[in-house]
């Protein structure tokens, strides 16, 4: 008889995995895999569900750790995959350079040096923290979890470090009005 995949036997087997059972690790996610496609499913094209589902998947083991056994799991496992998800829509949606400088009016390379420089001008009146997190996030287009492992932060840090970064260059750039 096949295992039933809900909460309470991926909440024993996670719990067993974590204490290094691997045979109960190896059918807790073998559990997960239809949980998370039909998650995926409605959320993106049928052509990247499995490898977005791989990508939970190492999610999981990577952060095995974190999760607590006295909470629920399938939440834990959710909010994982929606993470992984908006990795996925944030990648999709990263435009050309030459796009991006067309679209604020900028029509030659002298303008982009000039703009850039003063981009660079208003990151370098920022704490260093949080230069380097606008400059990863919001220039280089990394994700935030690609972004806290560069720069040695959590990810929690690292949004709050962009929003306070882009709220101070925003009362810069109004100072200067």
């Amino acid at each position: 008889m096949p295992i039933k995949a809900d909460e309470a036997t991926l909440r024993r087997l996670m719990a067993a995995a974590q204490g290094g059972d691997k045979t109960a690790y190896r059918q807790a996610l073998g559990l997960c895999v239809p949980l998370l496609r039909r998650f995926l499913h409605h959320k993106i094209a049928d052509s990247v569900v499995d490898d977005l589902v791989q990508e939970t998947l190492m999610s999981v083991h990577r952060k095995l750790s974190s999760w607590d056994p006295a909470r629920p799991f399938l939440p834990w496992l959710l909010a994982i995959a929606r993470y992984r998800w908006v990795d996925h829509l944030r990648r999709g949606y990263v435009r050309p350079e030459a796009e991006l400088l067309d679209s604020f009016g900028v029509e030659s390379d002298e303008a982009a040096v000039i703009a850039r420089f003063g981009c660079d001008k208003l990151l370098a009146r920022l704490p260093a923290a949080q230069a380097a997190a606008v400059r990863v996030v919001r220039i280089e287009g990394l994700s935030v979890a690609e972004a806290a492992a560069r720069l040695g932060q959590s990810e929690a840090l690292v949004k709050v470090n962009v929003h306070r970064g882009i709220k101070r260059m925003a009362a810069m750039v109004e100072e200067l009005d």
